[in-house]
């Protein structure tokens, strides 16, 4: 096996781009960077559980990716535990100080980010870790430790991914002479094959190494976070960093075909959304057409609309009364299929699309008829980049799926004692997005993590998750895994989308070919590509077991840095 400190990430060959498939592995380890991978399985190979492999990626990750992931952001887990044949989900978002109105500190003059400022909010990344450590941990905390200690005193070279994705959210994480100090060592981003480490990120961590997750929970850093926090005007106190602690819950589970997918419960969106989309589209029988057909697409992209508007319904069940079971309910799914069935156009509407081409209710933006090429559209938000997923299996038969993200974590802007924070674009009272929240102590914030774990036989078969996108690229994959009955790894190397936007486009990774975009044109659809590979659309790491052999395998996305694989 690999050892992770020999690793240069700026080798080429870590970075985007095909991937194997990793078979027959006694466990198993897939995250969107070589060093966590073989973090992750270091710690599986010297007697560590999943779960201790899963912690240590977590600490590892936030140290070598702080331009994708945080000490302060989020952390969601869910968790096969083989012995007792049970799972679990722990929910460990950012959370509002209740009797405070929201912080956003100095919003004008952010640029692009002044639309939507961040807001600050308490951190979750280590009450995180500290509740899954206490509940399942084997491993001293310390020795989970000890490569992101490493990692942070040595520091790890700068790949061209890494430096593309700082130059993609400079404005943000620019903005504060802190993250100028940070993020430009010596007055600039350092550059491909550069070493990047920070002093007091080192001092941090070894503290934490020390001293446990309380050292930034209720210890020397945590006051130190508070004090910066009241110098900008947002009067947090002591108590606020543990008002709303993690949240164990019952994870979301429902049939589909001969399957049962497990995945976040609400207040996280994911398992509901998932179970609308794919309610929806088995009524649709989106098995009996074509993969990336035309009306493949028609179908996915009206689906992945109607599920994102329905979702708004949904949020902390502690805080509203919403069913559950209303958007599990089989006849709900078949109302909202005849809804999008009554879509499909009666006549073509090639002509009908062409001559309205750029039309949005703004008269100066119609262009008029003539030839309509295929637009380019970007498909990220105005919003810093960054969540990481890890997939892992133990020897033992334990599965776990999590994610840690810089999102929903500290002070916009701002860095503690080496630690950057990107706060969280969480909003109140807006129905619409996948990211809201109610400011009442104990409420948890909706976003949409997606983390997922698909069950045959009363058995994992298959573990998923992304970053990017994430709340309508995992229903995507899981539809060509179970519908269109894909391997793996071509179910995440397909063509991923988003959501039909209003004015009836649909962005799309740039390899369907014309006469499906023609045929879309017809039906009332507007093309719209984004890159071939397009990071934005996500990266999936997954565990899965070959239904055929029984093997454990797993693999990694080719759209960002993931790497995949296992101890033999």
């Amino acid at each position: 096996m690999l050892n992770p400190r020999e690793i240069n990430l700026s080798d080429p060959k870590w970075l985007p781009g095909e991937k194997p498939v990793v078979k027959g592995v006694k466990a198993a380890a897939s995250s969107d960077n070589a060093v966590v991978t073989y973090t992750m399985l270091k710690v599986m190979e010297q007697g560590g559980s999943a779960v201790d492999a899963g912690i240590a990626g977590c600490m590892v990750q936030a140290v070598i990716e702080p331009f994708m992931t945080n000490h302060t952001g989020t952390v969601t887990f869910l968790y096969y535990d083989a012995k007792n044949d049970r799972c679990c989900q722990l929910d460990s978002t950012g959370t509002f100080p209740s009797e405070l109105p929201p912080h956003m500190p100095v919003p004008q003059g952010m640029g692009k980010y002044a639309l939507n400022p961040p807001r600050s909010v308490i951190p979750g990344f280590m009450p995180g870790l500290k509740e899954i450590h206490n509940k399942f941990g084997t491993l001293p905390w310390g020795e989970l430790c000890e490569e992101a200690v490493y990692w942070a005193e040595t520091g790890h070279h700068v790949s061209c991914f890494e430096f593309s994705v700082n130059d993609f959210g400079e404005d943000f994480i620019t903005f504060f002479p802190e993250g100028r100090e940070f993020y430009m060592p010596d007055g600039r981003f350092p550059t491909v094959g550069e070493r990047f480490s920070s002093k007091d990120m080192a001092r941090t961590i070894r503290k934490v190494a020390k001293e446990g997750p309380d050292y930034m929970i209720s210890g020397e850093w945590a006051d130190h976070f508070i004090q910066k926090g009241n110098e900008l005007g947002w009067n947090i106190r002591k108590e606020h960093m543990t008002e709303t602690p993690p949240r164990w819950i019952e994870p979301l589970r429902y049939k589909v075909r001969d399957y049962e997918i497990v995945s976040l419960a609400p207040p996280q969106q994911q398992g509901v959304f998932v179970a609308l989309v794919m309610g929806i589209l088995g009524k649709l029988n989106i098995d009996k057409v074509a993969p990336y057909s035309a009306e493949h697409l028609f179908y996915m992209g009206h689906t992945l609309k109607i599920a994102s508007r329905v979702c708004g319904y949904t949020n902390d069940p502690q805080v509203l009364s919403f069913d559950i079971a209303t958007f599990l309910d089989e006849d709900f799914h078949m109302h909202l299929a005849r809804l999008i069935q009554g879509m499909m156009p009666k006549s073509d509407l090639s002509e009908h699309m062409r001559m309205t081409s750029g039309f949005s209710g703004d008269p100066n933006a119609f262009t008029g008829g003539g030839k309509m090429p295929t637009l380019h559209q970007n498909s990220h938000q105005d919003q810093p980049s960054g969540s990481c997923e890890l997939s892992i299996v133990d020897e033992k038969g334990n599965w776990v799926q999590m994610m840690n993200t810089l999102q929903s974590g500290g002070i916009p802007g701002q860095v503690v004692d080496g630690v950057p924070m990107v706060g969280s674009h969480a909003l109140p009272n807006y129905q619409a997005s996948p990211m809201a929240y109610y400011q009442l102590k104990g409420a948890r914030m909706r976003t949409c993590m997606g983390n997922t774990m698909v069950f045959k036989g009363g058995k994992p078969v298959f573990q998923l998750g992304s970053p990017g996108n994430v709340h309508c690229t995992v229903p995507q994959v899981l539809c060509n895994r179970i519908f269109f009955g894909m391997e793996p790894y071509q179910a995440v190397r397909a063509p991923r989308m988003l959501p039909l936007t209003e004015d009836a486009s649909l962005v799309i990774e740039d390899r369907i070919p014309e006469d499906v975009q023609k045929k879309l044109l017809s039906m009332g659809v507007r093309v719209k590509v984004s890159g071939v590979w397009d990071y934005h659309m996500g990266s999936f790491q997954i565990c899965y077991r070959d239904e055929k052999t029984g093997e454990l395998c797993t693999i990694a996305d080719p759209r960002r840095c993931g790497v995949a694989d296992g101890l033999r």
